[in-house]
C-alpha cells in the first residue's frame, strides 16, 4: 500500500495517543475510587479508531457502540463536554443524560452510541439515505465488533446498504473476542469481511496493528464509498486487551492470545513508524504530555461541574412547541 505522508501521520499518532491516555486515565480514576460509572476499555484498539476517523472529513457522520470512546475522541468531540458527558455533569454533551454509553455530539458527527449490540448498523443506514438523498456529499462509518455482526440487523443493514448504493462503511473492530465469547465459538466462518460479497458489498480484512495497512484501507473505502460506489464492510483485526468493560474476567484469554496480543501492540508499531519518518522521541513525547496535560484541566473540570437540574429529566424526551 501506498506510504502515508508526514503529516498525515502525525495527525493519526495525535489522534491515537489522545484515545489511549483518555482510556488510561478513565481507568486510572475507575481504580482511585474517583469516579464510579460504567467504561468499555479501548486498549488494543486505539489505532483502528484514529486510523479511520482520520480518513473521514469533519462533516462525515459517525455511529459508534457503547466501547466507542476511540471514535468519539479521535473525531474531536471538546474534550470537556466528552468528559462532562461520562461522569454525568451538566456540561456534557447530553448534558449528563447519557453517559459513557450513549455519548452524542452532532457538532462533531458522532451522531449516536448506542447501548445495544449490533443496533447502530440500521440507523446509520437512514443517516446514509438521508445524505444521499439530501445530496450532502456526507459519508456514514458505522463501527461495531464481531459479535454484532450475527445479529439479524446487520445482515438486513448490509442488504439494504448495498441495494440502494448508500455512502456507508461498516467497520468491524474484530478484536477476536464477543463479550466473553472467542470468535470461533460463535462464527464458524474464516471472516466477516467475505459476507461482503453475498450481498455483492465490497470488502477489505486488514491488519488493524498496522497503520500502514489500516489508514489506507479506510481512505480506500471512504472515497469508494463518496464517490457513489455504494458501501464497503471493513474488517480490521485487532485486539482487546483488557475485559469486556473496566473490572470484567479476563481469565478466559488463553496464554497464547495473551502472548500474541502483547507481540502486536499497535502502539509500539505506531511509535516505530513515527520514529523511521525521522519524528524524534522528544517530539512524540511532548505530543503525549501535551495531551495529558489537556486531558488532566478537562477532568478538573467535570469533577467541579454541577449535576444536571432535575427539570433537565423532561427535556430532549419530546418536542417542545411554543
Amino acid at each position: 500500500m501506498a506510504d502515508i505522508d508526514r503529516e498525515k501521520l502525525l495527525d493519526i499518532y495525535t489522534r491515537t495517543m489522545k484515545v489511549n491516555r483518555t482510556d488510561e486515565k478513565f481507568r486510572a480514576l475507575l481504580m482511585e475510587g474517583k469516579v464510579a460509572v460504567m467504561y468499555y476499555c479501548v486498549r488494543g484498539q486505539e489505532l483502528v479508531s484514529a486510523a479511520a476517523m482520520a480518513a473521514l472529513e469533519q462533516d462525515d457522520y459517525v455511529v459508534c457502540t457503547y466501547r466507542g470512546q476511540g471514535e468519539q475522541t479521535a473525531k474531536g468531540i471538546p474534550i470537556e463536554k466528552w468528559w462532562g458527558e461520562c461522569l454525568g455533569k451538566d456540561t456534557g454533551t447530553c448534558k449528563g443524560k447519557g453517559g459513557t454509553m450513549h455519548i452524542t455530539d452532532p457538532d462533531t458527527g458522532i451522531m449516536v452510541t448506542t447501548g445495544v449490540v449490533g443496533s447502530g448498523l440500521p440507523i446509520a443506514n437512514g443517516l446514509a439515505m438521508a445524505s444521499q438523498n439530501n445530496g450532502d456529499g456526507r459519508v456514514t462509518l458505522v463501527s461495531f465488533g464481531d459479535g454484532a455482526a450475527n445479529i439479524g440487523g446487520f445482515h438486513e443493514a448490509m442488504n439494504m446498504a448495498q441495494l440502494y448504493k448508500l455512502p456507508i462503511i461498516f467497520l468491524c473492530q474484530n478484536n477476536r473476542y464477543g463479550e466473553h465469547t472467542a470468535y470461533a465459538d460463535h462464527t464458524d466462518s474464516p471472516d466477516i469481511s467475505s459476507r461482503a460479497s453475498g450481498y455483492g458489498m465490497k470488502g477489505i480484512k486488514v491488519d488493524g496493528n498496522d497503520v500502514n495497512q489500516i489508514y489506507p484501507a479506510m481512505e480506500e473505502a471512504v472515497a469508494h464509498a463518496r464517490s457513489g460506489k455504494g458501501p464497503v464492510l471493513v474488517e480490521a483485526m485487532c485486539y482487546r486487551m483488557m475485559g469486556h468493560f473496566f473490572g470484567s474476567d479476563f481469565s478466559y484469554m488463553p496464554p497464547e492470545h495473551l502472548e500474541e496480543m502483547q507481540r502486536e501492540d499497535p502502539l509500539p508499531k505506531l511509535r516505530k513508524v513515527m520514529l523511521e519518518h525521522q519524528f524524534t522521541e522528544e517530539e512524540l513525547d511532548k505530543i503525549v504530555a501535551d495531551i495529558d496535560a489537556e486531558i488532566d484541566g478537562a477532568v478538573e473540570h467535570a469533577l467541579a461541574a454541577d449535576l444536571p437540574s432535575t427539570d433537565e429529566i423532561y427535556k430532549d424526551v419530546l418536542e417542545e412547541t411554543a
